[in-house]
């Protein structure tokens, strides 16, 4: 028995060692076959297909692939602006690429810089010679933006255009608190800081609107002129102010009213485009599809033009704040300050020449802002030149974070300042009290059990809340005015929470010159001491999981099937569908508040996804659905 036991774990020992090599192997060659990087394709002789499936952004947001399998929901495609401009730009050198296919069919559109960034790199290389040719069935204003850049622009006949300009909706509940015994304690420094009223308020303040109303008005006055340079006949009146009449005179039929109207160019089916694009580009070889013609996918192209960095004896570093800050590791798409934090700190031993700082971020929490701003104070300190470079979006935090810049390039249609900050914390003691529930405190000091979101507020948290927030206030107003080198006073004149578009925030020197993450590069390598092409770029980021990266690009890489068309109507009404989901972040975010915020509201008025920017906290939507559905 003994002699039979140790063949028995002899034979159990080999077949362990057996399985564990198995395992090994296996997984091995799983890693090996994710980290390999696959074929990219030929780029043919043609046009370059841009078939933009989703929208334009400053930075991709990171796909969840497990929760992306299980919700069973294709995530809507996000293409990074400076990946775009790279393709389009080296394409303009490329002698294989005859002309540009721009596809804006089920493009859902940018913000305002990072859109018009892609436009002005098909206007570059447009400028070559070569043609570029757009078509879609429901031109809004994003993709007009694009589309003006082209030689030819066709609409589909059940298509149209049908331009909105900037502004929209924002919700107030303070009467809707009051109806269900909801106290909203609002702390907010700056007359025109619009965080904070939605919950205090049951309508927009007069500083709140006027500010709200001058720069987007601004915004739409850049928009109109970059459309009209390309397009003079464009005949805005007739597609927005008297659109009923215009559509009147041409039986409702949109598509001839886009034409009529200067904005389009040709009527027509895609397979009549395609026919058309087979003239500029040549025939397809491989299919008689009546809409094939000869080009190469963006994707394919971009595998063959290599990366966007360029090489050089002395490196920049390029790091990207983009999306709501909060102080967590999220991101990209959300400005998580440990995650930039620890991005920076990594850096600091690269040897790098300089930094440039792209902004794209309306705020978020104040303790994530200030993390960033030390963060990149860290490089001023080694005297590594560090300058900023702002997007769509600069404001609030966003802009707290740019004092630690000795430059601040911004566009004309960039949203910055809204220099304030607000806190907002909800308490509970009257819809208790309806209900019977009455509390009664045991304390040792007036702060005990403070600030007693069910039990009311005591006057000295209440007092401890509110100077908490003027000094936070006084410290941000002391931050830019040191950067800016201007007196406390005159900040003060230009914050109290005003938003300003670029142009408006370089008469008042909250921004330095016009200009884009080329100039703001150029900028950065004439500080550092560094010729013109002796410099690269690196962009600091973490490294894609291999796993990640397979199953993203299943789920949103180009495929042979495109996303489902919107008409006019449906692509106009596709963004109020997000009014639920905003309304929703507007209450848990007054719920889940994690501390004074510099963060501007009345940026996201602008028309960027609202419900992108996503709190954390203990507190969700639900919560607050519980206790207002309990009424």
């Amino acid at each position: 028995m003994s002699f039979a036991r140790k063949v028995w774990r002899l034979l159990v020992g080999i077949k362990d060692a057996l399985a564990l090599a198995f395992f090994l192997l296996f997984f091995t060659l799983l890693f090996a076959a994710l980290s390999a990087r696959p074929n990219p394709g030929s780029v043919n002789d043609g046009a370059l297909l841009l078939k933009l499936d989703g929208s334009i952004v400053e930075e991709v947001a990171e796909i969840d692939p497990l929760s992306t399998l299980i919700s069973r929901s294709l995530p809507t495609r996000e293409y990074a602006a400076h990946e775009l401009v790279h393709a389009i730009d080296s394409a303009a050198e490329d002698d294989r690429i005859k002309a540009i296919a721009l596809d804006l069919t089920t493009f859902t559109g940018g913000g305002q810089v990072s859109v018009k960034d892609v436009a002005d790199a098909l206007a570059r290389f447009r400028a070559t010679g070569k043609p570029v040719s757009a078509y879609a069935l429901a031109y809004t204003d994003d993709a007009m933006m694009l589309a003006a850049q082209a030689n030819d622009v066709w609409v589909d006949p059940l298509g149209g255009v049908a331009i909105r300009g900037p502004g929209g909706t924002i919700l107030f509940y303070a009467d809707a608190l009051e109806r269900f015994g909801v106290n909203a304690h609002v702390y907010q420094v700056g007359d025109y800081k619009g965080a904070g009223e939605p919950y205090a308020n049951a309508a927009m303040s007069p500083e709140f609107r006027q500010n709200t109303e001058a720069y987007i008005g601004e915004l739409w006055d850049e928009y109109r002129a970059a459309i009209v340079k390309n397009r003079p006949e464009a005949d805005f009146d007739a597609i927005t102010t008297e659109i009923e009449a215009a559509l009147t005179a041409e039986d409702g039929d949109m598509a001839k009213l886009a034409v009529r109207a200067g904005f389009a160019d040709s009527i027509g089916t895609y397979s009549k485009w395609g026919a058309h694009m087979a003239e500029l580009a040549g025939k397809d070889q491989w299919s008689d599809h009546p809409a094939a013609f000869a080009h190469t996918e963006l994707d394919v192209y971009r595998a063959n033009t290599g990366p966007e960095e360029q090489a050089g004896d002395k490196t920049i570093g390029v790091v990207t704040i983009a999306g709501a800050i909060n102080d967590s590791e999220a991101g990209p798409g959300t400005a998580g300050a440990a995650r930039i934090e620890r991005l920076l700190d990594d850096a600091l031993d690269d040897d790098l020449a300089a930094l440039v700082v792209r902004i794209d971020s309306p705020g978020g929490t104040v303790t994530g802002s200030e993390t960033i701003r030390r963060a990149l104070m860290r490089y001023r300190d080694k005297k590594i030149p560090v300058v900023v470079s702002m997007a769509n979006y600069a404001a609030s935090g966003g802009y707290w974070i740019s004092t630690a810049g000795q430059q601040v390039f911004a566009e004309p249609e960039t949203v910055t300042g809204s220099i304030g900050v607000v806190l907002t914390v909800p308490s509970f003691e009257r819809l208790l009290q309806d209900y019977g529930v009455n509390p009664e405190r045991v304390a040792v000091t007036p702060l005990s059990g403070q600030p007693d979101v069910l039990g009311g507020f005591s006057p000295e948290a209440d007092a401890l809340m509110r100077i908490e927030t003027q000094s936070l206030y006084r410290r941000f107003t002391g931050l830019v005015a040191r950067a800016r080198k201007l007196s406390p006073s005159q900040i003060d004149q230009v914050a109290q929470g005003r938003v300003w578009t670029g142009g408006t925030a370089r008469q008042l020197g909250l921004v330095d010159q016009f200009g884009g993450l080329d100039d703001a590069l150029a900028y950065a390598a004439q500080q550092a001491g560094i010729e013109e092409g002796d410099w690269g770029v690196k962009r600091l980021a973490d490294p894609r999981d291999p796993f990640e990266a397979m199953v993203a690009g299943l789920l949103t890489g180009e495929t042979s099937e495109a996303r489902q068309p919107l008409t006019v109507s449906a692509a106009i009404a596709g963004d109020n569908g997000r009014v639920v989901a905003d309304m929703l972040r507007d209450l848990e975010q007054m719920v889940a508040t994690p501390g004074v915020q510099a963060r501007c509201l009345g940026c996201v008025i602008e028309g960027q996804p609202r419900a992108k920017a996503k709190t954390s906290g203990p507190a969700g939507w639900r919560a607050v659905l519980e206790f207002l559905s309990g009424r």
